[in-house]
């Protein structure tokens, strides 16, 4: 038997025994190995900030964690240490207003208080959506109608107070000029103006979240109620509901959070003064 003739046997039989399966095997390793490596580099999470939820305090941080994005798609932006303003809130506007067009029906009894609606151009809020709102509020029977007061919006002078919603930066200037300090976070009443900033207005407080139809009534029934010659009030007791002139923003000290100042029996919810 040749020797060429012997090479091509042992040929033969080794592609019926599975020889060449090795190199295949390799193959396959390396490829389960580049699997293993693209998913484990896609498992962290992106360092983003969640639009709900941020909990509205100066010491509020965010992770430091920088996990390395995916080649194929872009990493997100991150947000600077030097900028606390969470995502989707204009910090700052044009500093001019427009006011709701329009005007609303009478609602309450007596001379009623005209009052404009306004929001500040670039602050992301139209003033239609805050009118809705502040109407919907100062018609309900368990706000301060019940007190004997009756107000009607309108969209021009003449008007005996004005609600502007206001990016923070604005909402601070506006109040500090009177000798408030809101920290970019409160809202306040001066000069016939309910100044309502518009971080608050859209992200709550913990005291109220996932409930923007009573936060924006807590708001507004407070500032008003401020206009009216309401001073702020305590808490009246543990387990009690907490009047709106209390400074609910700022802890319930064991009352239960209430945006209206009246009960659904017309009974003033109250309690005991408090500092300003």
């Amino acid at each position: 038997m040749s020797m060429k003739y012997r090479r091509s046997r042992r040929l033969r039989a080794g592609r019926r025994h599975g020889m060449p399966a090795v190199p295949c095997l390799a193959i396959m390793g390396l490829s389960l190995a580049g699997v293993f490596a693209v998913t484990a580099g896609n498992t962290s999470e992106p360092d983003g900030t969640p639009t709900h939820g941020v909990r509205l305090t100066p010491n509020t941080t965010t992770s430091t964690r920088s996990p390395e994005p995916s080649r194929s798609v872009p990493p997100l932006p991150r947000r600077g240490a030097s900028s606390p303003r969470p995502p989707g809130i204009q910090r700052h506007g044009a500093g001019t207003f427009t006011a709701a067009s329009g005007s609303s029906e009478v609602v309450g009894h007596g001379r009623p208080l005209r009052y404009v609606v306004q929001a500040e151009a670039g602050s992301g809020l139209t003033a239609a959506s805050v009118a809705t709102e502040v109407e919907r509020i100062l018609a309900d029977q368990r706000g301060w109608t019940t007190s004997g007061v009756a107000f009607q919006r309108v969209a021009q002078p003449p008007y005996d107070f004005r609600i502007r919603a206001a990016t923070p930066d604005t909402a601070d200037a506006e109040c500090a000029a009177y000798g408030l300090d809101t920290h970019g976070e409160l809202n306040c009443n001066v000069a016939r103006t309910v100044v309502v900033n518009i971080k608050r207005w859209i992200l709550l407080s913990p005291q109220y979240k996932g409930r923007p139809a009573d936060y924006h009534a807590l708001i507004i029934n407070h500032e008003v109620g401020h206009f009216l010659g309401r001073d702020h009030q305590g808490c009246p007791g543990p387990g009690m509901r907490a009047p709106v002139m209390m400074q609910q923003i700022k802890g319930l000290h064991g009352c239960v959070a209430n945006p209206w100042p009246y009960d659904g029996e017309g009974t003033l919810v109250t309690g005991p003064p408090a500092s300003p």
